[in-house]
């Protein structure tokens, strides 16, 4: 009796020295992420992040405002638009359709529509899934233009298919507006509906759908915006404020725009785990990877999930999503009961994207310590503008490799901020300096001179325009011989 009792309270220091340590472990790592998500706040990052270890959830936690005009800020209540991510319950919604009985994956699109044309009749279920019916990205509208299902359907059956079906990979937003309306012909009810009834309310989700909402407002999170014209941060809206009031939104319905929060999104990772929603069978059919996203074949598309390796080689199932403003990642360390779900309101820039990676690192590296997400260069580039003269164009790039924590090397960017001065700028100031540190920076870009050129017109500087002309065609700018012709004629 003794030697249990030993064994036992053994066993017992053990578990509790191992639960001490893991806790210790777990708040090491929330401090950490918790200190690199503050500081990217305070260069305007604006978000919800949770972070979830072996079924605990160790950080849930808003950063910034979700309505900065209200100083209403972001928590984990907050509910924003999720982008793509919307593809994983379009997916899981045509899987449940299969456990009902009532299609197939292998199924063809012309089993359910009479009109399909014949170089589309071929089409299945599946490749629409995973990207491979060879539909165009360009296939649809603008996602906020009303748009009926026939309208769509129309463009669907008249496009021309950049590949046979089947045969390659191309990310189309079409397909899974076209599984949302088999969706509906199948299940006599509206995408919403079906969701609600047989994802949502089984995940016990109660912040999530499409379109309409039945919580308070304060909750929706705004989208914002650097608007490098008005050189001002700009308040779209919500979500709801954009889509059409109608039924006619088959531009943006099933591919994206379902509303969310980080802690709904959670419990749904929790229902995939448990089965609640789908079969184990069913999830794994989900979550194969059937076909390579990129060359090099280290990401591969599921049924509205990207499957890849992580540095261990252990699984990861995740998808990302943007309507240009919010950002959403949801990435799931299968192998290692590890979830990242991140969203954010404010687009920063390309780190803006990189969150919930970042975070993956410290979980499974804790020497690894992120810097900060940098503000919008936009912005940057306007403070420097507006505290130095055009003279001082040569100090900027060393000013923006400080706040960047990186090198600058993207030439889109003086470009761009360099025709919107062009159009405020009646003498030469900070236009013609942005395009002419442009050409310094990257010399051996065409169309940087070709810009050169075009300011220097702009500006009566015809002898500079015509050096900057001839530049670019000399690096073979091919618009800009048809003006160098014009400018040298006009001197004979």
């Amino acid at each position: 009796m003794k030697q249990s009792i030993k064994i036992v309270f053994f066993a017992f220091v053990t578990f509790s020295t191992l639960c001490v340590f893991s806790q210790n472990t777990n708040k090491v790592l929330v401090n950490k992420i918790d200190s690199y998500l503050e500081a990217s706040a305070k260069n305007g990052f604006s978000g919800v992040v949770l972070v979830a270890k072996k079924g605990e959830v160790v950080l849930s936690k808003g950063y910034g405002w979700a309505d900065r005009e209200n100083k209403i800020p972001n928590s984990p209540t907050t509910v924003f638009n999720i982008g793509s991510v919307t593809k994983q319950f379009t997916a899981s919604a045509i899987l449940k359709l299969v456990e009902q009985g009532k299609m197939k994956t292998s199924d063809k699109i012309s089993s359910y529509f009479t009109e399909t044309p014949t170089d589309k009749k071929d089409i299945t279920i599946h490749q629409l899934l995973t990207h491979t019916s060879g539909i165009s990205n360009r296939t649809g509208g603008f996602r906020y233009d009303e748009a009926s299902k026939e309208q769509f359907l129309k463009e669907f059956f008249e496009s021309t298919l950049q590949s046979k079906p089947g045969t390659t990979y191309q990310y189309a937003n079409a397909n899974y507006i076209m599984l949302t309306i088999i969706l509906e012909s199948v299940s006599g009810q509206t995408y919403n509906t079906f969701l609600k009834e047989n994802l949502f309310e089984p995940a016990q989700m109660t912040s999530t759908g499409y379109k309409s909402i039945t919580f308070n407002t304060d909750r929706l999170a705004h989208g914002y915006y650097y608007n490098r014209d008005d050189e001002k941060w700009v308040d779209w809206g919500t979500t709801q404020q954009h889509l059409p009031y109608n039924n006619n939104h088959w531009y943006s319905i099933g591919k994206g725009d379902i509303y969310s929060t980080t802690e709904d999104l959670y419990k749904w990772h929790v229902a995939l785990n448990n089965n609640a929603v789908l079969t184990s069978k069913t999830r794994a059919i989900q979550e194969t990877a059937y076909v390579a996203e990129n060359d090099n074949m280290t990401s591969h598309y599921g049924y509205g999930w990207a499957i890849s390796k992580s540095h261990n080689d252990a699984k990861i199932v995740a998808h990302n999503g943007s309507n240009g403003l919010y950002f959403a990642d949801f990435v799931r360390f299968i192998d290692d009961d590890v979830v990242v779900i991140y969203i954010t309101n404010a687009f920063l820039g390309p780190e803006s994207e990189n969150v919930a990676r970042e975070i993956g690192k410290m979980v499974y590296n804790t020497n690894y310590t992120p810097a900060p997400i940098p503000r919008n260069i936009y912005e940057l580039i306007h403070e420097f503008m507006k505290t130095n003269p055009s003279a001082n164009a040569d100090k900027l790039p060393n000013y923006l490799n400080k706040e960047l924590k990186d090198e600058f090397n993207d030439p889109a960017i003086l470009n761009r901020l360099g025709y919107s001065r062009l159009k405020k700028e009646d003498q030469p100031d900070w236009a013609l300096a942005l395009f002419k540190l442009n050409v310094k920076l990257f010399p051996e870009d065409g169309n940087l001179w070709d810009s050169l050129g075009e300011a220097y017109l702009t500006y009566n500087q015809k002898e500079d325009a015509i050096k900057s002309y001839s530049k670019a065609v000399e690096l073979g700018s091919e618009g800009s011989k048809e003006t160098l012709q014009k400018l040298l004629k006009e001197d004979e």
